[in-house]
């Protein structure tokens, strides 16, 4: 490929002569508060994608997923999720302290529609509500409270054209390589067989997840 015949965008002017301004209603549509349709989509939602970034705007991106109901709503304007354990890197979470501000996309299976919420996140060791999160008989340790400032639905192109929700469209998962084939190769592990780590990954993946 040759580079030098890529055309960037580097202005919102010239971005806007791509793309046209949006009806007005579209603008319109964040009502930055969680209202009952937004609570009843919450209360479906087993599956959160948390963005975050550090101070220097370096992103990230966490999949975050619990049996439905378990985000809470507080009230209006206030939700919480635990935090389950996880790699320890805690990349979210220290992105949240210097950076409160998140960005979470609700996803409910076989709706083509998610909810968007972008607000300030405040990390939480504990708190009455803690209770509530219990999963399992395992209390978290840590929660992120988020105070929404916006809130709004997304149209479902992008999960009609991604055909997401018909498993006929799906890989066959054995034609994609394990996590542990992918550790090995990442990490050039040379210790362990291919299947000791997969092993290793599954047990952790059925003890740990609470």
């Amino acid at each position: 490929m040759n580079f030098s015949e890529i055309r960037t965008v580097t202005t919102e002017a010239e971005l806007r002569e791509i793309v046209k301004e949006p009806a007005q209603a579209i603008w319109d549509k964040d009502i930055a508060r969680i209202d009952e349709h937004a609570r009843t989509i919450i209360a479906h939602s087993p599956f959160v994608l948390l963005a975050t970034s550090n101070p220097d705007g370096t992103c990230d991106v966490s999949p975050r997923g619990d049996p439905a109901g378990s985000v809470l709503v507080l009230d209006d304007h206030r939700l919480v999720l635990a935090d389950r354990p996880g790699n320890h890197r805690l990349d979210s979470l220290r992105n949240m302290l210097h950076n409160p501000r998140v960005g979470m996309l609700f996803i409910v299976p076989g709706m083509n529609e998610t909810l968007r919420v972008n607000g300030r996140a405040t990390l939480v060791s504990d708190a009455p509500f803690f209770d509530d999160l219990e999963v399992k008989g395992r209390r978290p340790q840590l929660a992120v409270l988020v105070d929404v400032e916006e809130l709004y639905m997304h149209c479902a192109k992008a999960f009609l054209r991604s055909s997401l929700w018909q498993p006929e469209t799906w890989p066959d998962r054995k034609s994609l390589p394990t996590l542990g084939r992918i550790a090995k190769d990442h990490l050039g592990i040379k210790e362990m067989t291919v299947e000791e780590i997969d092993e290793g990954l599954a047990q952790d993946a059925r003890t740990n997840q609470y």
